[in-house]
């Protein structure tokens, strides 16, 4: 499998340094205390972001002792192509004061703009870094002005690209995506069998005994009030299964709801072969999903890596809410220390991991959904890595379903006795 080239502008070292004479706007506001903030706008890229600063208070060119937080732009080959033609620009406009709005009215008062020059030819191959210092806020070179400090870089990012040729629960096959090449990759089997108290699968015998198992078993029977039974088998052309995702705990509604809640969630494991019996799988992950209250009607998740040292508390990775209407991207990203627009939040993740590790797109409820897939190529070492991703995907996918309304009815493909679905 051949990548596509992705890369990743890294916006880091932000500090902001302000002039004895200056003071920030609003009332009771003074500059130890007021977290200041700047907004980050790559020239025609539309996606701008926000990122806090740290005030420094060291002399001279010297970096700051504790910069704040960093932001980064994901590229990939479409913007690329846009981008490389000619050098762009990078915009940076500092605000003092409180972040957001009220009424339509920002909080924050503009105290200046710097722009960085970035042409990106040839970043997909290696690295550059465009700017690492201190800029002057003054478009006055005779009066004190703020000064901001950054470092712009960018990197090689490439990543695997996926593209599940229909919806999960309709068995479809898995592409790979390069440029204008879609080439089979993988084929995914859907199976629903709501009557089964449990999967047909052979765990190591390490996990058997962990409470993911047991309080399944524990789960009382709910006839036309759960989902429960959903397994998704990923296979390789050879049609040998390389990762699954099986629903091991039901999606069931609160006491007096139709909708899954928080504290009683519904849960996947991800899971890939063990040993040579192609029925014998060990756990990789655990994904859980419910259905979030409020008025921003949302799909909650969490995600976290099975412990292999067999104890009950798995790795925490993201925790994160997507809308329901519009959807979201699932996303793991060690760099990223906050997500918007659906993305994880990172908790933790492995040492020996960093930057990228896969991001996957998840339609709203009721749309058309092809899931798009990236995986960092750092991550794989063989197809089967890969396929554990894809498995990932089509569970947090099908959790959209899975957290559906109970007075909703579902699609036949979801119900193994055809009672409760849509045509």
């Amino acid at each position: 499998m051949d990548p596509c080239p992705f890369i990743r502008l890294i916006v880091e070292s932000l500090a902001l340094k302000l002039p004895q004479s200056s003071k920030p706007a609003g009332s009771g506001v003074h500059p130890s205390s007021t977290p200041c903030f700047c907004k980050l706008q790559l020239k025609n890229f539309s996606q701008p972001q926000t990122a806090l600063l740290s005030l420094c208070s060291t002399s001279g060119d010297s970096p700051p002792d504790s910069p704040s937080f960093s932001a980064s732009f994901h590229l990939e080959p479409t913007i690329l192509r846009r981008l490389a033609a000619k050098p762009t620009t990078l915009n940076l406009s500092v605000y003092t004061g409180r972040m957001g709005r009220t009424c339509g009215i920002s909080h924050g008062k503009l105290l200046g703009r710097v722009r960085v020059s970035i042409n990106l030819m040839g970043t997909e191959y290696r690295a550059c870094v465009f700017q690492s210092g201190w800029l002057k806020l003054g478009k006055k070179p005779d009066r004190p002005s703020a000064q901001l400090h950054l470092v712009v870089r960018a990197e090689p990012d490439p990543r695997f690209v996926f593209q599940f040729g229909g919806e999960p629960e309709c068995s479809p096959v898995v592409f790979q995506i390069q440029g204008n090449i879609r080439q089979p990759v993988f084929s995914c089997k859907f199976s629903s069998d709501r009557n089964s108290r449990s999967r047909s699968l052979q765990l190591d015998s390490g996990y058997r005994t962990r409470r993911w198992i047991s309080s399944f078993e524990a789960e009382k029977e709910r006839q036309g009030r759960e989902r429960k039974g959903w397994m998704i088998t990923v296979h390789d052309l050879s049609g040998s299964p390389v990762a699954a995702a099986s629903m091991i705990t039901p999606f069931v509604p609160s006491p007096g709801s139709d909708r899954v809640s928080r504290s009683n969630p519904g849960a996947w494991l991800i899971l890939r072969p063990h040993g040579f019996s192609i029925s014998n799988w060990k756990p990789w992950g655990r994904l859980e999903a419910w259905r979030e209250r409020g008025s921003n009607d949302g799909l909650g998740y969490k995600f976290e890596l099975v412990n292999d040292s067999g104890t009950n508390i798995g790795i925490p990775i993201a925790e994160a809410t997507m809308s329901v209407r519009k959807g979201g991207n699932f996303c793991i990203d060690t760099s990223t220390a906050s997500g918007g627009g659906g993305e994880a939040v990172l908790w933790s993740w492995p040492a020996a991991v960093r930057g990228f590790v896969m991001g996957s797109t998840v339609e709203g409820e009721g749309k058309m959904s092809k899931p798009m897939v990236q995986v960092g190529v750092r991550h794989v070492s063989c197809i089967a890595d890969a396929a554990l991703f894809i498995a990932l995907s089509a569970a947090i996918d099908l959790s959209m379903d899975a957290c559906r309304l109970f007075s909703s009815k579902l699609r036949k493909e979801f119900c193994h006795d055809h009672q409760d679905y849509i045509t």
